[in-house]
């Protein structure tokens, strides 16, 4: 693996999903881990998976993830296809990477993976596109494969907060802010210097 204070998270997530693929001994196409690496980098802005399901002000948006699942069921297309990924896409993360704090819950795992897996085959049938189609199946029959797969990521990248190391060196080398520089150094990360930045940007 390449020195992770180099690596953008999209970098980073690419080569730990391919990682956890290889030691959880699952097979898949690479069209499937590069979906699951936009899925990280979507959900690494916290405020992406807290974003309503329904955008209309006079519409109470769903709160629970079988609301949610319906509403984008009764939704006209092409928003239904919109909704269903949403859906999908959140019941596959929160699964995965927060499989630790779902035990804990009353609505357990499983509940998650079944509307998941409903969601994605679901999409299989409403995408035109060849190779989406084939990724929504592919999570679809083998969710919990992926489950698997996000919960090694979890481990591995271990992040699980708003101050996680990832997020702080994406934000430095967006911005250059000092604080975050200052973050990442206290956490005996080497960042690069603004004129290094400066010249990765040019």
């Amino acid at each position: 693996m390449k020195s992770f204070i180099f690596m953008s998270a999209e970098e980073h997530f690419s080569e730990v999903v391919h990682e956890a693929c290889v030691e959880r001994q699952i097979k898949t196409h690479p069209q499937v881990e590069a979906y699951l690496v936009q899925i990280l980098k979507h959900y690494l802005i916290s405020k992406n998976f807290h974003q309503p399901l329904v955008n209309d002000s006079t519409e109470k948006s769903p709160e629970t993830f079988a609301e949610m699942y319906l509403t984008a069921m009764n939704a006209e297309a092409p928003k239904n296809k919109e909704m269903m990924r949403t859906v999908a896409d959140r019941s596959l993360y929160l699964t995965g990477f927060f499989a630790e704090s779902l035990q804990k819950k009353i609505v357990d795992i499983d509940y998650y993976s079944d509307i998941g897996s409903a969601a994605y085959h679901n999409l299989a049938i409403w995408t035109k596109q060849d190779t989406l189609s084939t990724v929504f199946t592919t999570f679809s029959k083998r969710f919990k494969d992926f489950v698997y797969v996000l919960n090694y990521v979890s481990e591995k990248s271990q992040i699980q907060s708003d101050q996680n190391v990832l997020k702080l060196y994406d934000r430095y080398l967006r911005t250059g802010s000092d604080l975050a520089r200052e973050k990442l150094n206290e956490l005996g990360v080497v960042t690069l210097t603004k004129e290094q930045l400066k010249l990765s940007k040019a």
